[in-house]
Formats: C-alpha cells, sequence, structure tokens
C-alpha cells in the first residue's frame, strides 16, 4: 500500500473516530439512565415493602388479640406483596422491551448513517450527515429518556399501589381495635 493510500485510509478512520465516539456515548449513558430507573424502582419497591412488613409485624404484635385476625391479615398482606411483585416483573419486562426497541432503533440509525456518509460526494455532505444525525440522536435520547422515567415512575407507582391499599386496611384494623 503506498503511503498515499494509507494517508487516505487514516484519515478516514481519523473521520469516523467522532461518530464512533458518539454511538458509544450514546450507547453508555442510555445504559446508565436505564440502571439508574432500575435501581431507583428496586430501592423503591424494597422499601415498600419493608415497610409493610414492619407494619404488619406491629399491628400483629400489639393490636390483635385474635389470632384468626392477624392471620387473615398476615396473609392479606402477603398478597398484596404478590401482587407488587407482580406488577413490578411486568413493568420492568415492560420497560426492557422499550429499551430494546430503542436500541434496535439506533442500531437502524446507525447503519442508515453510515450509508449516507459512504454516499456523500462532497465532504461537505459527510459533514452534514454527521451533524444531522449527531442532533438527531441528541433529540431521541432526550425523548427516551424521559419516556423511561416516566415509565419507571408508573412501575413504581403501581407496584405500591396494593402495598399501600393493604396497609391502609391494616391501619384501619389496628384504630378500629384499639377503639
Amino acid at each position: 500500500m503506498t503511503t498515499q493510500k494509507k494517508s487516505q485510509a487514516q484519515a478516514a478512520q481519523d473521520v469516523f473516530k467522532p461518530v464512533e465516539d458518539a454511538v458509544n456515548a450514546g450507547k453508555e449513558q442510555i445504559e446508565s439512565v436505564v440502571k439508574a430507573s432500575n435501581e431507583a424502582a428496586t430501592k423503591q419497591y424494597e422499601q415498600v415493602v419493608s415497610m409493610a412488613k414492619e407494619q404488619a409485624e406491629k399491628a400483629s404484635s400489639t393490636a390483635f388479640k385474635n389470632y384468626d385476625e392477624a392471620s387473615q391479615l398476615n396473609k392479606a398482606n402477603v398478597d398484596a406483596v404478590v401482587q407488587a411483585s407482580s406488577i413490578a416483573a411486568k413493568g420492568v419486562e415492560q420497560m426492557n422491551r422499550e429499551f430494546m426497541t430503542f436500541a434496535q432503533q439506533r442500531i437502524e440509525a446507525n447503519m442508515n448513517l453510515a450509508k449516507k456518509m459512504f454516499g456523500a460526494k462532497t465532504l461537505r455532505e459527510f459533514f452534514d450527515a454527521q451533524t444531522d444525525f449527531a442532533r438527531q440522536n441528541f433529540d431521541t435520547f432526550m425523548a427516551e429518556s424521559a419516556k423511561m422515567t416516566e415509565l419507571s415512575v408508573k412501575v413504581s407507582n403501581e407496584a405500591m399501589e396494593p402495598i399501600q391499599s393493604q396497609t391502609n386496611k391494616t391501619v384501619e384494623k389496628v384504630m378500629k381495635s384499639a377503639a
């Protein structure tokens, strides 16, 4: 290979380097957003379960004299936790599907960019394609981040609903028993 061809090959690699870096940075950002959302949802879920368990134990040990009532209440608490777990699992599954769809769309967009850049007849067309792609990637990433955040909040709230409902019922029973 002549030095001129080597120089052209190096120049082509240098041109694609920022695109590869941008794609990798975008991928890392998406992965960190999904990881943070999952961690936040898991932490909230664990806190709610712990709180429900503590309240059920307190209610069982202090307010209820009747073993049957306490046993029914504990069963209802366990049912609420199971229901919340099921909702959370379905939500995480939905979030994973959304992420995979987004990742697939990004791969397709990257392929289209590569075709567009290789088909560029001028350096200006090449850089315009790269600039448009970077702008579209940023806008798409921001929209997808907002969507994933909304979805994780929705899933967390829906998963907490059965536990909150059961907690309210437990408190009502404790208050009635204490009165």
